[in-house]
């Protein structure tokens, strides 16, 4: 699900709005990404700066029509709720070492996902699935002269957590549907990033473009516990994954006295995430692998790439007051199991600032997560997924309060 962040110089000042991505399953951004990647605090023209900011995404996808295994009614109920809301939070501090270099380091919770259909025809395949992450990075740029404006050089690293769990149900012969398996997971890793921006002050104008590299995930680890139908606790591992590389592309510039169009494309390698085999420790890598004799379960994400294409507008009313308005298309990484279909959202959001080096932003959206339908998907590596459970969803809606301040000298 990610933040959208809206960015425009406006003359000599500056201001910033936060505007909702969404969730996983549903989401705004599809895959796992929650929060994203974001460095536009970087480019602040104050010596320092310094932000916080927080958003509330309340996602309304409904699942419907549920069948388990077969095709057949459970009579475990044929809808459920395929989303729970949740919050991302983001803090950042950005200084400048010496004219020309600027440094910042920043927290973000860039992926997750939380689904709790609970007890339903789909029981077998999910129940409770969350997975959250913890990202701390720490970026650098230099600039010089070119033109009429700037170039700048962009280069960063940043370390990785990725934890969390999954709930179904195992055996239907224990009672009060207590017969449920559960699968916790960690793991963790660096990434880099590189990317190079153009500025022309004067007119409000930066181009930038922005890559982050996959995150390798060599040391997946974690238990499943199957104690509810009387097997005992183990542990388990995961075979090497990687979460995505991200390519981003960031394009503003004033178009009158005090407006500002902008405008993003992402692209985002979700489909390098397929399906995750799980295997007992003691069992040899080399059989833990999709369909292997070593997998005793698995995590079936099934992906492809992400897009996301946004643009809006923005306007300076005066030395206090400024706000934004933006539009934004996201390409569903679901392709037949799963729900993540395509999403449109529209934001907007005002800055508040009091005093020259604090300010205020308060924003809000609200978007429509498509309908589709998810069912039996044979991936390229021959898995076999969505056999326990499929379902359909209509066109639900999405939408977001988001609040942050930033502080400068």
């Amino acid at each position: 699900m990610n933040i959208l962040r809206l960015k425009a110089l406006l003359g000599a000042g500056c201001f910033s709005l936060a505007l909702v991505g969404a969730a996983m399953h549903p989401a705004h951004a599809g895959g796992l990404e929650r929060g994203g990647y974001d460095i536009d605090l970087l480019f602040d023209p104050a010596p320092f700066a310094t932000e916080a900011e927080a958003t509330y995404v309340m996602p309304e996808r409904k699942y419907k029509n549920a069948r388990g295994p077969g095709g057949a009614d459970l009579g475990f109920g044929t809808t459920a709720d395929g989303a729970e809301g949740y919050w991302v939070p983001r803090i950042g501090a950005k200084v400048q070492v010496v004219q020309g270099v600027d440094c910042m380091v920043d927290y973000s919770q860039p992926w997750g996902a939380h689904t709790a259909p609970g007890v339903w025809n789909g029981a077998f395949s999910n129940m409770e699935t969350d997975i959250k992450s913890d990202n701390y990075a720490a970026t650098c740029s230099y600039k010089m002269d070119a033109g009429k404006g700037q170039l700048r050089f962009i280069g960063g690293v940043f370390y990785q957590k990725v934890y969390g769990f999954k709930e179904d149900l195992v055996s239907p012969l224990v009672p009060d549907f207590g017969g449920t398996g559960r699968v916790e997971l960690t793991s963790n890793g660096w990434g880099w990033r590189a990317g190079i921006a153009y500025e022309i002050p004067d007119i409000a104008l930066r181009a930038s473009l922005v890559y982050n590299s996959k995150v390798k995930l060599d040391n997946i680890s974690g238990t499943l516990d199957l104690t509810n139908v009387g097997v005992a606790a183990f542990p388990i591992y995961g075979s090497t994954q990687h979460m995505p590389d991200v390519v981003e592309l960031k394009l503003q510039s004033g178009i009158a006295p005090g407006w500002l169009a902008f405008g993003s494309i992402k692209w985002v390698n979700w489909s390098i995430l397929q399906s995750v085999p799980i295997c007992p420790v003691g069992v040899p890598s080399s059989v833990c692998f999709t369909n292997g004799p070593g997998e005793v379960t698995s995590l079936d994400l099934m992906y492809r790439d992400g897009w996301t294409v946004s643009g809006g507008i923005g306007h300076k009313f005066n030395d206090q007051w400024s706000a934004a308005g933006q539009l934004s298309w996201d390409r569903g990484t679901s392709h037949g199991y799963g729900a993540q279909t395509d999403t449109w959202t529209v934001g907007g959001g005002v800055a508040y600032t009091p005093q020259p080096n604090i300010e205020v932003r308060l924003a809000g959206a609200i978007g429509v997560l498509t309908s589709g339908h998810s069912g039996i998907l044979i991936g390229e590596n021959g898995k076999i997924v969505g056999a326990d459970a499929s379902y359909d969803f209509g066109n639900d809606l999405v939408t977001a309060i988001s609040g942050g301040i930033k502080i400068k000298f």
